[in-house]
């Protein structure tokens, strides 16, 4: 399966609490750091919540 590379370029002061479990859920902890997903929809679905937050990279 495809892989995706998520990494938290913006800060989640301010966001709703939905978007902050979001991207607890996906296992992103802080500014920067990133995390590599194995592509379903699931996570396709999760991405587009917080794309405004995150930069999504193919691996």
């Amino acid at each position: 399966m495809a892989k995706i590379k998520i990494t938290q370029v913006r800060s989640k002061i301010g966001s709703d609490w939905t978007q902050v479990a979001t991207l607890t859920a996906l296992g992103i902890k802080k500014l920067n750091r990133a995390v590599i997903h194995e592509v379903t929809p699931q996570i396709i679905g999760m991405v587009n919540k917080v794309k405004h937050l995150v930069k999504v990279e193919e691996v």
